[in-house]
């Protein structure tokens, strides 16, 4: 251990790669993707993003933010994407999963909610195989059509595991309310991209 270089304490720094930031990835590639799909008249968007949108302070917002404020807030350019999406007239559905766990899905109940309420919760994740059901579902009951929801799984055991997706999609019947968002992220394309 007496070898090994010391270094200053704190933070470590982050970095986006050229074309990668959230503001070019969640915000102007996804009104690329809205673009296309009204283009291409696709019947129906299954949109997963992220919980966490409603809290400016958010921790995923301070990765990548450089001293002029610009760059990272990504969850405020998901929000901001999710926005265009929900204003753009295409039928859609918004997903905010948890944390993602590495389990097999299908052996817990899943649980709705909206505007990161079900971040109150002691547990507040989610297994990455029940949400890929929860995109696949939305697609098949009309319960998820125009909507945007949080989801989270109960611990392993708490409850039998959801199997009725209208069911489940019916226990919440709220979306998610895109006026409680903490405000503009700071832009560093402030002309925007050629979509």
């Amino acid at each position: 251990l007496g070898k090994l270089p010391r270094r200053k304490g704190g933070r470590p720094e982050f970095k986006f790669p050229r074309f990668g930031t959230p503001e070019e990835v969640d915000y102007y590639g996804l009104l690329a993707q809205i673009e296309a799909a009204k283009q291409l008249n696709i019947p129906r968007v299954v949109l997963v993003s992220s919980m966490g949108g409603t809290d400016k302070d958010n921790f995923l917002n301070t990765i990548g933010v450089k001293t002029d404020g610009t760059g990272g807030q990504i969850l405020m350019w998901k929000r901001k994407g999710e926005n265009a999406l929900v204003e753009s007239g295409l039928d859609y559905t918004i997903i905010h999963p948890g944390g993602l766990l590495d389990e097999s899905g299908g052996k817990r109940r899943l649980v709705l909610g909206v505007d990161d309420e079900l971040l109150k919760r002691e547990v507040r994740n989610i297994p990455r195989e029940d949400v890929a059901e929860v995109c696949v579902q939305s697609l098949l009951c009309d319960g998820a059509r125009m909507r945007a929801f949080d989801i989270i799984a109960d611990p392993a055991g708490e409850g039998e595991a959801t199997t009725d997706f209208e069911g489940l999609f019916a226990s919440e019947t709220r979306s998610y309310d895109y006026g409680k968002d903490p405000g503009e992220p700071m832009a560093a394309l402030p002309y925007g991209i050629d979509i």
